[in-house]
């Protein structure tokens, strides 16, 4: 039997957006082959996500998370097809464990598409200087901006963050896996987060694209 590697499961689970075991097993099943572990997901329902990708999300639920001690407190907006799945205990767990996430980890955008471009700039400018003040060669500072953006992007963003419940999944997998299991699109459309006397960070989230409508 091929082995499973983790580089196996993290591909596979980047392709499908399903769980790692479900990777895992999909590629035991399939013996290794991705291709055929692909097609093992779709069987099980599990890798149907991407299909779904374009569909109206025109229902869903405006879930709250309070931090205990009342310091910390998060409203988000997840949506999905129809008011049947957004009454379903695993739609609400969802778009409750979205705004723990949020509390927890801070995101200031929703996706990768949604950073500004004055951001992205101004972290290339940083991550470019930084990297000739560590002397790396000229010609391999662009691909390691490139690779330190990614970094960056994954700190930020919403769907690009390890889950904080489970962080060998990001929230965007997680969000696919349950597209997967509740066979509607789901999407995240806008959250602000508010911290006692942080009257700054929450005059930003005012106007960040992350809850805006």
């Amino acid at each position: 039997m091929a082995e499973i590697t983790a580089a196996l499961v993290k591909d596979l689970r980047e392709r499908t957006g399903a769980g790692m075991m479900e990777c895992k097993k999909a590629l035991v099943e399939a013996n290794g082959d991705l291709a055929e572990a692909e097609v093992v997901l779709r069987k099980h329902g599990i890798a149907s996500a991407g299909k779904k990708a374009f569909r109206a999300t025109k229902q869903g639920l405006i879930g709250s998370y309070i931090h205990h001690g009342g310091q910390l407190g998060v409203m988000v907006e997840v949506n999905c097809e129809s008011d049947f799945v957004a009454r379903t205990e695993d739609f609400q767990e969802l778009v409750h464990d979205i705004a723990m996430h949020i509390a927890a980890a801070d995101p200031r955008f929703i996706r990768k598409e949604d950073v500004t471009g004055d951001v992205i700039e101004k972290e290339k400018d940083i991550q470019r200087a930084r990297a000739v003040l560590e002397g790396k060669p000229e010609k391999m500072v662009d691909k390691i901006v490139e690779g330190r953006m990614s970094k960056f992007y994954e700190e930020i963003c919403l769907l690009e963050q390890p889950f904080v419940k489970e962080a060998t999944l990001t929230v965007g997998q997680l969000v696919k896996t349950k597209i997967a299991k509740l066979g509607e699109n789901i999407s995240v459309s806008r959250f602000i987060r508010f911290k006692v006397g942080d009257v700054a960070a929450m005059e930003a989230g005012n106007e960040n694209p992350a809850v805006a409508e």
